[in-house]
C-alpha cells in the first residue's frame, strides 16, 4: 500500500477475499482480458471515433511505454484532467499499466484546485485538454507547474506549448522496443492504489480518496450487475468521467466490464443526448437532477426514437418522487436511484423493487457486507425510522484519506466506520436521505464547500462578514446564496462579487448565484450565525418573487 494510505485490517482483507469481493487482479488485467477475448468489439464511440478493445489496448501500451521512458514510475501520482472521450480511456489505462496513480480532477477545476492536488499529492505530471469552450488550459498548466515543483511534465490532449508534451504526437510515434519491454516489469499489484478520487467534503479543498484495484473492480462490476448491464449494454456518458458515478458506479468501467460499449456525448442538452440515443441504440444513461429536469421539459425528445432505452439512473443528489415517475413514463424505461460516495458505499434501488422503494428511497447497499449504521450525536445506533448520521464500512469503503491524519480522525470512527455526514433514516436495508450534517451545498451533484467560498469572500475589502447557504432551485436542487455584512461606507454588487471570486481562479460551479446584503446576521445565544434562519429568509424571498 502506498505510504500515506490506510489499508484494511488483515482479518477484514482475508474475509473479503474468501467471499470473492476481492479477486486479486488489477483493473488493467481485467481490461486486457476483455481485449484478448474480443479485440474487434467496439468499446468506445466518440464522434467519428469507434475504438475497439484491441485498439484501446494497443494505444495504451504504446503510451505507457512513452510515459515510462519519460520517467513516470509505479506509485507516482499525476493530476489527470482529461476531457471525456476515447483519449480519456487510452491515457487512463496507460497510466494504470505502469502503476502510475491518476488523481481524477474535474474539467471545471482551475489553478487553485490543481495546485492543491499537485502539491498535496506530490504529482509528477499534469494531463490537460488543450481547450474546452473558450478556456485554454495550457497557460494555466504552466502556472500550476510553477507553483508545484514536483511536476516534471505537462501532457496536452492537443497542441502543446513550449516544453509541454502533445499526447497526439506521442500516439503517432511508436515507442522504442526497449521502452515497450520495460513496462512489462512494472505491473502493479491488485492491492496497490489504482486511482485517487476527490472528496466532496466540507473542508476548503477536496481530500484525495485512494481506491485500490481490488476494491474498485468490485465497485464497478457489482454495481453493473445491479444495473442489469450485459454485452448488449450501450451506455451514454455526458457527465464528467472523472466522477466516481460516471467512471465506476457502474459508469463506463461497469459497462465495459459487462461486455457493453460506451457512447460519449459532447454535451448534456436533450438534442445532443437523444440524437445519440437514437443513432447508437443507447440502452442506459447515468444522469443527474439538472439533466433530468431539462430533458423532461424539452419537447424535442418526442422527435427522437428512444425505444432502445432501458434504464435512466440518477445520482449526485436525490431526485423527487414525481420526477422519478415522469422519467419512467416519458422515456418508457426503468428508473434507478443511485446514492453513494466516492469514499465507497453505493446504494441502488433494484430493478425489480416495488414503486414505494423506487420512488421514495435512496436504495439499499450493493454488498451484503456493507455494514451500515444510523447513529445519534453520541454515537449510539438508532433503530429503523429514526433520523441520524449514516456510517459505513465494507469491502470497497476506504479506511482513510491519503496522507490526512487529522481529517481521518474526524471522518472515521476508531473501529473503521466512515462517517458519511448525511442524515438518513433506515427502512430495513433501504435508506431514505434527509439532508446533511455539515454545511455543504449540493448544486446538482457538484459539492460546494461553504468554508472555501466564505474564506475567499472575506478577502474582499468591502466584506465584513459572510455566510454561504443553500437556496432551493427547481433544476439543480440547490444553489449557493451569499449573505454578507459590509464594512462602514462600503458597497458590493453581485457582478463585482462574481468577478472577485473568479479572480481567485476557482471552478465556476462554486460561484454564489445570489447576493444578499444584511446590516447584521441573526445570531444564536452562543454567538453563532443562525444559518437555518438565513435559509428560511432566502426561501421566503424566492417564494414571494415567484
Amino acid at each position: 500500500m502506498l505510504q500515506g494510505c490506510i489499508p484494511w485490517p488483515e482479518d477484514f482483507a482475508r474475509a473479503y477475499r474468501a467471499k470473492g469481493y476481492w479477486q486479486d487482479r488489477t483493473i488493467l488485467q481485467a481490461m486486457d482480458a476483455l481485449a484478448d477475448a474480443a479485440p474487434n468489439r467496439i468499446a468506445i464511440v466518440d464522434g467519428a471515433v469507434r475504438m475497439t478493445h484491441g485498439q484501446m489496448q494497443a494505444g495504451s501500451r504504446n503510451l505507457a511505454a512513452h510515459f515510462h521512458a519519460l520517467g513516470l514510475r509505479a506509485g507516482d501520482r499525476v493530476v489527470f484532467q482529461m476531457p471525456n472521450g476515447a483519449a480519456f480511456f487510452e491515457v487512463f489505462l496507460a497510466l494504470l499499466r505502469i502503476g502510475v496513480i491518476p488523481v481524477m480532477a474535474l474539467p471545471p477545476h482551475r489553478e487553485t484546485e490543481l495546485v492543491h492536488f499537485a502539491r498535496f499529492g506530490g504529482a509528477k505530471a499534469l494531463f490537460i485538454p488543450q481547450q474546452v469552450g473558450a478556456f485554454d488550459f495550457r497557460p494555466m498548466a504552466e502556472a500550476v507547474r510553477a507553483a508545484a515543483p514536483t511536476i516534471e511534465h505537462v501532457f496536452v490532449e492537443g497542441e502543446a506549448l513550449g516544453a509541454q508534451l502533445s499526447l497526439p504526437v506521442l500516439r503517432e510515434a511508436a515507442a522504442s522496443a526497449t521502452a515497450r519491454e520495460s513496462i512489462a516489469q512494472t505491473a502493479p499489484d491488485a492491492g496497490d492504489v489504482a486511482l485517487m478520487l476527490l472528496s466532496g467534503g466540507t473542508t476548503a479543498l477536496p481530500k484525495l480518496i485512494p481506491r485500490t484495484h481490488n476494491d474498485y473492480i468490485y465497485n464497478y462490476t457489482q454495481s453493473a450487475r445491479i444495473a442489469g448491464f450485459d454485452q448488449d449494454t450501450v451506455l451514454l456518458v455526458s457527465l464528467p468521467l472523472a466522477h466516481n458515478y460516471n467512471l465506476g458506479s457502474p459508469g463506463a468501467l461497469g459497462a465495459l466490464s459487462a461486455g457493453g460499449r460506451v457512447v460519449v456525448s459532447p454535451r448534456t442538452d436533450a438534442a445532443s443526448v437523444f440524437a445519440l440515443v437514437a443513432r447508437e441504440k443507447v440502452t442506459a444513461i447515468p444522469a443527474a437532477v439538472p439533466l433530468v429536469v431539462n430533458w423532461l421539459n424539452d419537447p424535442q425528445i418526442a422527435g427522437y426514437d428512444i425505444s432502445s432505452l432501458k434504464l435512466v439512473q440518477n445520482g449526485g443528489a436525490r431526485l423527487s418522487p414525481e420526477l422519478r415517475d415522469r422519467v419512467r413514463k416519458t422515456f418508457g424505461c426503468a428508473f434507478q436511484e443511485v446514492y453513494g460516495t466516492a469514499e465507497g458505499l453505493l446504494n441502488f434501488t433494484r430493478l425489480d423493487d416495488d414503486d414505494d422503494k423506487v420512488l421514495h428511497s435512496s436504495g439499499a447497499p450493493m454488498c451484503a457486507d456493507d455494514e451500515i449504521k444510523v447513529i445519534d450525536l453520541g454515537g449510539n445506533e438508532l433503530p429503523d425510522g429514526e433520523a441520524g448520521e449514516l456510517i459505513v464500512r465494507g469491502p470497497y469503503t476506504i479506511r482513510g484519506y491519503y496522507n490526512a491524519p487529522e481529517q481521518n480522525a474526524k471522518a472515521f470512527t476508531p473501529d473503521g466506520f466512515y462517517r458519511m455526514g448525511d442524515i438518513v433514516r433506515k427502512r430495513g436495508r433501504y435508506i431514505v436521505t434527509e439532508g446533511r450534517k455539515n454545511d455543504l451545498i449540493n448544486r446538482g451533484g457538484e459539492k460546494i464547500s461553504t468554508d472555501e467560498i466564505e474564506n475567499l469572500l472575506l478577502k474582499h475589502p468591502a466584506v465584513h462578514g459572510v455566510a454561504l447557504v443553500a437556496m432551493p432551485d427547481p433544476v439543480f436542487g440547490e444553489k449557493a446564496c451569499a449573505f454578507v455584512t459590509l464594512k462602514a461606507g462600503a458597497a458590493l454588487g453581485f457582478e463585482e462579487m462574481k468577478t472577485f471570486l473568479l479572480d481567485q481562479k476557482i471552478a465556476k460551479f462554486k460561484l454564489p448565484e445570489r447576493l444578499e446584503v444584511l446590516p447584521e446576521f441573526p445570531i444564536s445565544p452562543a454567538g453563532k450565525i443562525l444559518r437555518r434562519t438565513l435559509r428560511e429568509m432566502i426561501e421566503g424571498k424566492l417564494a414571494a418573487e415567484r
